[in-house]
């Protein structure tokens, strides 16, 4: 069974959907801690489903480092991240850029999704950026973590076509219903070790 511990900003929809499978016994993975940087709505989810929350806000440390120091500690509490089966660190809506120390601890066992086909518009407004260039088609995208701006390995990608006259709202809508099914997908797979991280890695 792969021990997840999910990360998040917001609404936790990746979340829930995260929550939805794992409450199959018959999905290989369960979700041990959910954690964000923030009180984030989404955290209610977890609540609701018993499984432990954190908060560890990046303005109470003195540096991102010193964040990531502490947001390691608290998924490692939770058997995530340590001894020779380490899980998987989902970051599913967690707005931060990982610090380098946090991300070389846990990687290759720590994702990201992203609303865009990578390497095609990283950073935080793909779905703006993506419409601003006239792009015809975007998608998501679930990768590896690495150091840089979404640059890490891509793990699993679904193309959402862009509709003429489409705002960023009503576009991301449709890249969230691909990337929800999508992150539950690639999850399993690595659960089941179809999607070998360890080779994988840039």
């Amino acid at each position: 069974m792969l021990k997840l511990a999910v990360l998040i900003s917001g609404g936790g929809s990746n979340l829930k959907a995260l929550l939805d499978a794992t409450a199959d016994p018959e999905f290989p993975s369960e979700i041990v801690c959910v954690g964000s940087d923030t009180d984030a709505p989404g955290l209610a989810y977890a609540t609701a489903a018993g499984i432990p929350t954190f908060v560890i806000r990046p303005s109470d440390y003195d540096s991102r480092e010193e964040w990531g120091q502490l947001l390691a500690a608290a998924i490692q509490e939770h058997g995530v991240g340590t001894g020779p089966n380490p899980g998987l660190v989902v970051s599913a809506g967690l707005m931060r850029i990982l610090p380098a120390g946090f991300v070389r601890w846990f990687s290759p066992h720590l994702i990201n999704t992203h609303p865009a086909l990578l390497p095609a518009f990283p950073g935080a407004h793909a779905v703006r950026d993506a419409l601003a260039a006239g792009a015809t088609e975007t998608g998501v995208t679930v990768h590896v973590i690495d150091e840089g701006v979404d640059t890490g390995p891509v793990l699993r990608q679904v193309a959402v076509p862009v509709r003429p006259g489409d705002t960023e709202d009503e576009l991301h809508e449709r890249i969230k219903r691909e990337e929800r099914p999508l992150l539950v997908a690639t999850v399993r797979n690595i659960a089941t070790g179809e999607l070998d991280l360890a080779a994988v890695r840039s």
